[in-house]
């Protein structure tokens, strides 16, 4: 009896052990928050090692967590890394309970790896983004050390034979204070942190986007196809545009101190504006349809909104930069967020005349946070890894050849115009229609080309014409719909585009890397 009496004690404190280094993980996370209040919240811990996880993980497990998670993925990511920190935890508290020292070194091992992946982020300010990890680590280490130090005291032994007793007031005392005060750290530091947005926040919500001086035409009254249930809104609202990018905190930037440079080479006349000259120049307002590289065939990737902002190439022009095709030094556009994202843009494609734009408006609201706010840029026919900076701080005119921009350096092609595709958004895969007649619908694009033709087969049919909703613009969403004599049984519905260049979207499959998903679009219904 007397062995299991020293087994449970023992079992006892190894629970304690581990329960200590949960313990000081989480006073670790909660000191580095606080910390961060002082540097920025983008330096702490979780958000450097996501973001660094995010930098390092090969694009096909990128475009795998977006298409398996979606906007969730982020999430799922910080979750992982929440999860994996508390294992480790726990297994340092279990190994300092034998080997105290190394227990509490382990700690800040793991404060030194925050650091180095703080300060190695592309919008890293230096060595400061390191500190609030490395006082999260020494803060975390010296509660281990102390609260192991607690379970490992000897005290007089209770009754004589027995073994000698550990502090378990001590321990109860210093756990309970190491809680009470990391928890207050954590919200202090959040608390400041959410202070910082409230600026952003408030300028924001005091913005009137002025009249646009060149308006968006009216949308066609055939647009929007109302008798087909299930089809796309042509407008995307903006609660439900697609979300796609690697900013695990979501930038909020005061308005009011934000400020846009333009420089690099053949810029002749740099230029620094503010979110306030925006508004004072002339705006335009367009419909322009988006796409992410990253949307599969049939993916749910795309939307389109009504844009207000400032002709990229009325600022470029006023910087005195020409595009090569007139002789410019500079074929690569280079812009900058505030995250450090940087995104490549072909010059001529920014100055070829189409509505490349700094866009402060999106469906008649100023950007939302998620969407860029205060400013983001937008080119109409390419891909948004390519063209669709959001939160945009700096545009540098440079080459190709000289540098490659943060997809390009992950095996991202450099120039990337959107592929003509088409999606079937009603009946939805595995439905179950009745026999009769069935609206077949969905929508079609090839941005800055335009949809000349839409076509259906049913199994392995032939080609059938579908019937066109009015087109907008060459930058915008198609829809059509079919009327489909739907006859019992499992059926394959196939649809395919042709732009107005007469090129027939291609059969063949390719994956999203690295310049954009192709193939022809099937659902699989059963017919009752």
């Amino acid at each position: 009896m007397k062995g299991v009496r020293i087994s449970g004690s023992n079992l006892v404190r190894g629970g304690l052990a581990a329960l200590s280094g949960l313990l000081s993980g989480f006073t670790a996370l909660a000191v580095a928050e606080l910390a961060s209040a002082a540097v920025r919240p983008e330096a702490g811990p979780i958000t450097a090692v996501g973001g660094a996880a995010i930098d390092r993980t090969p694009a096909a497990v990128k475009d795998w967590a977006i298409r398996n998670f979606g906007e969730d993925d982020k999430l799922i990511l910080q979750l992982g890394i929440l999860a994996t920190l508390a294992v480790l935890a726990l297994v340092l508290g279990l190994v300092a309970l034998r080997y105290r020292r190394i227990g509490s070194a382990g700690v800040l091992i793991f404060g030194v790896v925050g650091a180095a992946a703080a300060v190695s982020r592309p919008d890293s300010t230096g060595f400061v983004d390191g500190l609030p990890s490395l006082a999260g680590a020494v803060a975390g280490a010296a509660v281990l050390y102390v609260l192991i130090g607690r379970l490992t005291a000897t005290l007089r032994p209770i009754v004589e034979g027995q073994e000698s007793g550990w502090d378990r007031r001590g321990f109860l005392i210093a756990a309970t204070a190491a809680a009470v005060a990391s928890a207050g750290a954590g919200v202090l530091g959040r608390t400041l942190n959410g202070q910082r947005s409230e600026n952003a926040v408030a300028s924001r919500a005091g913005v009137l986007l002025p009249q646009p001086a060149s308006a968006a035409a009216a949308i066609p009254s055939g647009a929007q196809l109302l008798r087909v249930p299930g089809i796309s809104s042509f407008t995307t609202p903006n609660k439900t545009f697609y979300r796609v990018d690697t900013a695990l905190v979501v930038p909020k930037v005061d308005a009011n101190s934000w400020r846009l440079r333009i420089h690099g080479k053949g810029v002749k006349r740099p230029l620094t504006v503010s979110f306030q000259d925006l508004l004072d120049r002339e705006l335009i307002e367009r419909d322009i349809t988006l796409t992410c590289v990253s949307n599969e065939v049939g993916g749910p990737y795309v939307g389109n909104a009504r844009w207000i902002g400032v002709r990229l190439s009325d600022l470029l022009k006023e910087a005195g930069v020409k595009p090569p095709s007139r002789g410019g030094p500079a074929d690569q556009l280079v812009a900058r967020s505030v995250d450090g994202m940087a995104l490549g843009t072909p010059v001529d494609d920014v100055m070829d005349g189409r509505d490349a734009m700094l866009a402060v408006g999106m469906n008649g609201e100023p950007l939302s946070f998620v969407h860029g706010f205060p400013v983001r840029m937008l080119v109409p026919g390419l891909y948004g890894y390519v063209s669709a900076c959001k939160w945009i701080e700096d545009i540098e005119l440079t080459n190709f050849d000289d540098y490659d921009a943060y997809w390009v350096k992950r095996k991202w092609a450099r120039k990337a115009p959107i592929k003509t595709q088409s999606r079937i958004d009603t009946p939805k895969p595995f439905g179950r229609p009745k026999a009769g007649t069935v609206m077949v619908g969905g929508v079609a694009w090839a941005q800055h080309r335009g949809i000349d033709r839409v076509e259906i087969r049913v199994d392995d049919g032939p080609w059938r014409p579908a019937d066109l909703a009015a087109q907008d613009t060459v930058d915008t969403w198609r829809q059509w719909s079919f009327p489909w004599k739907a006859t019992p049984g499992g059926h394959t519905l196939t649809v395919r585009a042709t732009d107005r260049t007469g090129e027939i979207q291609t059969e063949k499959r390719t994956k999203t890397v690295p310049d954009g998903a192709s193939g022809w679009h099937s659902v699989v219904v059963t017919v009752d």
